[in-house]
């Protein structure tokens, strides 16, 4: 969760997972997002398998996401998959935002 000057207001784990997926709820983090008086947000999760392939899934929820912000007017900047070896998968750097 970002401010205007894009500097971070706060790290927030809103889901936890399990072995085979977890549940994100684009209401929690917008509503997070409100609380805090964010500007902006950065999505990131990881996948148990290690894998940086966005599922149809994340994709999804993604798209979702930037709906709701825009409708918020918080923008959404990306969504990272993230994994052991601190390798990433981007969402903006592919054009999936």
């Amino acid at each position: 969760y970002l401010n205007r000057a894009k500097r971070v207001l706060g790290i927030y784990s809103l889901s936890k997972g399990g072995i085979t997926g977890t549940v994100a709820d684009v209401r929690l983090i917008m509503g997070v997002a409100l609380k805090t008086a964010a500007n902006a947000i950065i999505l990131s999760h990881n996948h148990p398998s290690g894998s940086l392939s966005p599922s149809i899934a994340d994709i999804e929820i993604t798209k979702q996401i930037v709906e709701a912000g825009k409708l918020m007017q918080i923008e959404v900047m990306d969504h990272l998959i993230v994994n052991a070896d601190r390798q990433y998968f981007s969402f903006s750097d592919k054009g999936l935002m």
